[in-house]
């Protein structure tokens, strides 16, 4: 180790421990200890645990989120404007807590709608039952709406979770391998955004992310544009109806 990282870890060391909390999440503490640069404080040492386990993040972001269960009268739609904080888009993993006429305000998370704690915590380790109402993000839940937003930017922790194989061809992931959604995010749209709004999240979570190779992707991606062309060109139930009704009045 170089002297300049002993001294910045010293420094940084004492300047945690100073300010150390009785409370203080374990796991977290254990982190920042293993860390090449040990961050100097307790906010730094939970953003970089969370940071190292997108994973974790989101399995915890989701089950916050189905703890809330979807606000009343809530449903997904998708906005003309960023004025009303829908999404613009279905890529754009649907939030109501993020919506102005949902949110629960200060002290509640926008992701996924329970309190925020100190440190931006999920839970009430300090037993004082306050919310820090200067938070509105949990620090887990930013790096889950980081990955649902994001997920090639977590390449590389999801190549890991398949053991560095393609889940199409079973073959060894190369270089050129991209992050997909298994099941798109249009069909998410067209067939099941009536579903309530945790389940929805795990369309954008890690259950429907996978890592493919490149040309396996293009293969996916064409039959996938496929699909949703045929789906717009076939006629409706009623329309169906009406030209049925027409020929049989021809003939």
């Amino acid at each position: 180790m170089s002297t300049w990282r002993q001294e910045r870890n010293s420094k940084a060391l004492a300047r945690l421990e100073r300010r150390l909390s009785g409370s203080f999440p374990a796991c977290v503490l254990a982190h920042a200890y293993r860390q090449p640069l040990i961050p100097p404080t307790q906010r730094k040492a939970v953003e970089s645990y969370w940071r190292h386990r997108p994973l974790l993040a989101d399995r915890l972001a989701r089950a916050l989120a189905a703890k809330s269960g979807t606000p009343e009268g809530w449903q997904w739609h998708l906005g003309e404007e960023k004025a009303n904080g829908s999404p613009l888009s279905f890529r754009s993993p649907p939030a109501p807590f993020r919506q102005p006429a949902f949110a629960l305000g200060p002290g509640h998370c926008c992701v996924c709608g329970q309190p925020v704690f100190r440190l931006g915590w999920h839970r009430d380790l300090w037993g004082d039952g306050k919310p820090n109402k200067n938070a509105s993000w949990h620090s887990a839940c930013v790096i889950a709406w980081q990955l649902w937003n994001a997920p090639s930017d977590h390449i590389k922790v999801l190549k890991k979770r398949q053991d560095r194989k393609c889940l199409l061809t079973g073959r060894r992931l190369l270089r050129n391998a991209e992050v997909d959604h298994r099941v798109p995010l249009f069909a998410v749209w067209s067939e099941h955004r009536f579903r309530a709004w945790p389940e929805l999240l795990g369309f954008w979570g890690a259950p429907n992310l996978q890592v493919i190779n490149k040309t396996a992707h293009q293969e996916k991606s064409s039959e996938e544009a496929g699909r949703r062309a045929r789906q717009r060109l076939a006629p409706s139930p009623s329309a169906s109806r009406i030209i049925t009704a027409l020929l049989s009045a021809d003939s």
